[in-house]
Parts: C-alpha cells; sequence; structure tokens
C-alpha cells in the first residue's frame, strides 16, 4: 500500500507542475504513483508510508558510497555549520579541482557549477567560442541537459538538419546542432567529410546512460577521436553519468581516449548540486576572467557542496569501495542473466562498471533505434513486481541502473530472488 505517497503526490500536483521537479520521477513510463522518500540509508530507501526499499536508483547514480555515508555527512555538517554560501573564493574549491584532476589528467583547468546541464551547456559555448564554428554534433539518444541547442532531435536522414526536441527550442538553434546514430562510425565518417570544417565540437555519452546502458563498439570512440583531431573540432565527453562509474577514471580511463573537455556531475559532488567541466589548458582559459567567453553562477563553488564532493572523492581513493560495487554489478547481471535464459525471456542486459540495464529486447542494443524495440509495457509490469519485492529501479526502460559499495551479499540474494518473480510478471 502506498496511501501517504498518494496522498502526497496529490497535493504535489495542485502546486508542482505534474507533482514533480524532474519530469522521469511522475513515473509517466511505467505507470501508477510515483514513490515518495523519507529517508536513505545505505542501500534502502525508506518511503513515507514507512517501507524499505533496497535502492538501485542511488539519486541517479551520485551515491555510489551508499546514502548517508558517515565519513561524508560529518565533513558536510561541519561544514555546514561555517556557513551556507559566501559568493567568494574558499579553499575548498581547489582542493576539489586537484582531486578532480587527479582522477581525470585530461582537465588540466576545472570549471565548478551546479548541474551537468550547466557543464554541457557551457563546455559547448566554450568550443564555439574557442574555434570560432557554429556546428555541434552530437548523437540520437544521449542526453546532456535541457540547454537549447541540446535538445534537438535527429532529421529524417543522419545528416539532415537537427529538429527541435521539445516546445520553446528555436528551429534557428536547433540547425546549428546536426544529430548522429550512436555507435556508427560510418555515419560520422560522412559527416566529418561533409561538415567538419564547420564543427565547434562533438558531444557525447562515451558509454550512453540515457537510453539505458550502451557500450561503444570498440572502433567508434577511437574514430571520434581521430576525426576531430583532423578537423581541428573539440571532443567533449560527457561523464556526467560516467565518471567515477564505468571506471574511476571514467570511459575515457577505461578505453584510453583523451577528450579535449570533459563534464561531470553527480558523484563528483557527492549527492549536492555540484558539476564541473574541464579540459585541455588552452582551452579552458578562454573562459572569463581570462577570456572571451562569459560563465557565471553565485552558486557554483557552494562550500558544502565542495566538501560533499571531497569527502567521496578521496573516500574512493580506497579503490576496494569500487571494485565492490563492480563485483556486486557483475554478479547481478550474471544471475539476471542466467534467469533470463532459463525462463526463455526476450531480453538482454547491459552493463558497464557499476551501471546496467535490462532490455525487454533480445537483441544486442547498439542505438536509440535497437532501445526503442524494447517491449514498454512488459517492462512496466516487471517494474512494479519488483516495487513489490521492495526493490526500487529506474522507472523507465530507457535509464541506467546503479550499484554502491553498500550493496552486498545480502542485497544481491535480495534482488537475485526478487528477479524470480519480476521476470514472471
Amino acid at each position: 500500500m502506498m496511501e501517504q505517497s498518494q496522498r502526497l503526490y496529490d497535493k504535489a500536483q495542485t502546486i508542482l507542475v505534474g507533482g514533480v521537479n524532474s519530469p522521469v520521477r511522475a513515473f509517466k513510463s511505467v505507470g501508477g504513483t510515483p514513490l515518495f522518500f523519507n529517508r536513505g540509508y545505505g542501500a534502502y530507501l525508506t518511503s513515507a508510508d514507512g517501507d524499505d526499499y533496497l535502492d538501485y536508483v542511488l539519486s541517479w547514480g551520485p551515491m555510489i558510497l551508499g546514502h548517508a555515508d558517515s565519513d561524508v555527512l560529518d565533513v558536510v555538517t561541519k561544514t555546514l555549520r561555517n556557513g551556507v554560501s559566501f559568493g567568494a573564493p574558499t579553499e575548498l574549491e581547489t582542493v576539489l579541482a586537484q582531486l578532480v584532476n587527479s582522477y581525470f589528467p585530461s582537465m588540466e583547468r576545472v570549471r565548478f557549477v551546479n548541474s551537468g546541464t550547466e557543464a554541457c551547456m557551457s563546455a559547448i559555448r566554450l568550443a564555439r567560442g574557442f574555434t570560432g564554428r557554429k556546428r555541434i554534433v552530437k548523437f540520437d539518444g544521449c542526453y546532456h541537459g535541457h540547454a537549447d541547442s541540446l535538445l534537438v532531435a535527429a532529421g529524417s536522414g543522419g545528416l539532415t538538419l537537427g529538429t527541435p526536441d521539445s516546445a520553446g527550442v528555436l528551429p534557428e538553434l536547433a540547425r546549428y546542432t546536426t544529430v548522429l546514430p550512436y555507435n556508427d562510425s560510418v555515419a560520422l565518417r560522412q559527416c566529418f567529410a561533409e561538415i567538419g570544417s564547420e564543427i565547434a565540437a562533438v558531444i557525447v555519452e562515451p558509454v550512453a546512460g540515457n537510453m539505458g546502458v550502451i557500450v561503444p563498439d570498440s572502433s567508434f570512440l577511437v574514430t571520434l577521436r581521430d576525426l576531430c583531431t583532423e578537423f581541428g573540432a573539440l571532443l567533449i565527453f560527457d561523464e556526467v553519468m560516467t565518471g567515477f562509474r564505468v571506471s574511476l577514471n571514467g570511459a575515457q580511463g577505461l578505453f584510453g581516449i583523451t577528450p579535449d573537455l570533459t563534464c561531470l556531475g553527480k558523484v563528483v559532488g557527492g549527492g549536492m548540486p555540484c558539476a564541473a567541466y574541464g579540459g585541455r589548458a588552452d582551452v579552458m582559459i578562454q573562459l572569463s576572467p581570462c577570456g572571451p567567453v562569459y560563465q557565471a553562477g553565485t552558486l557554483s563553488g557552494n562550500p558544502v557542496a565542495m566538501a560533499s564532493g571531497i569527502a567521496t572523492l578521496s573516500k574512493l581513493k580506497d579503490t576496494r569501495l569500487f571494485n565492490s560495487a563492480v563485483a556486486h554489478t557483475d554478479a547481478l547481471v550474471s544471475g539476471l542473466r542466467d534467469r533470463i535464459q532459463r525462463k526463455g525471456i526476450p531480453a538482454t542486459v547491459a552493463h558497464c562498471g557499476t551501471m546496467w540495464t535490462l532490455f525487454f529486447n533480445p537483441a544486442p542494443v547498439r542505438n536509440l533505434t535497437d532501445a526503442m524495440v524494447s517491449d514498454r509495457q512488459r517492462f512496466a509490469r516487471y517494474y512494479h513486481a519488483m516495487l513489490g519485492q521492495n526493490v526500487y529501479l529506474a522507472p523507465s526502460q530507457f535509464e541506467s541502473n546503479f550499484v554502491s559499495a553498500c550493496h552486498g551479499a545480502r542485497e544481491l540474494d535480495h534482488i537475485l530472488n526478487a528477479f524470480d518473480v519480476g521476470l514472471e510478471s
């Protein structure tokens, strides 16, 4: 029973648009009433109705140490006592930037902002300012926040002009964004052959997470890096989701590909509103106050968010924590695949590092077209069956689930037993 969640949702809809502050939380993809939560601890969430759920959403990725990690809370609480915001520099910003650089050496200079959307939006502006070019290339199904230049869908063909993917996005802006199929090196080469001299930057989720987890083909990122170098375009890795998730050094560390700019979010702030972008010093130096590309923010580098990020990234220096989360993910995926095979269910599981997605699609998923073939009605039934087993998953077929360092043997037994029920739905 979810009476309290229903009551709170009804109340929220009287004042909040759709009753939520981010659309996927409304459960429109799976139906039913969204759960309201009061508390998180370790690998679990407690709902407003007092029920405990094993959590594989983890605030959409940030809580890699689990909820309410005592070390992070201690540091945040201590920092709060000194004040919430100054709108002026603190040493905490430098400390966190140095930590970021220790994990991501390609980020020679760093700028902190408050969200992944801000980071990607700012990186795009910087790329245009640095190159003097207008065109951006992105990939169908990759999400980089809700900035106008990035809310663009593919046209009728791979090289047609992009079309707005949201009301309010001007066609005049969308026409400067080219959208290509993910994992398609042939289309990528064709694009650069035709308009390479116009491209300011290519932005990509190096492991896709916003159409479900999709791992790139071995040649895709290499081709992307080579073409950007050849044509003088900047390569932007959106590692908002993959940073500290597919490896502690992100996808660029996992695959050995060095981007020109990197966008981080989620884990970098330990769950606080915090994100960052950074990269080559000669590019980043074009930002104000050093250069002509303007970007600013009152709460950028907020001391509480910086403290949370420092505590989180410092604790991750103990690589056993990340390795434990990877081991749990591997075991979870292996058990899920075994059940799919034994039950003859038309589904496939994709994962990378501590990210995983079950697609109700028997074929490998390499791009958005493949993902869209998935049986969304069956996913909705499975989703609610898993909720009935007190397992909280991402409420969309096209999202990633996450694992934390707090997920252990007990949690593995719980979710594998839940799969036995959920897969029969």
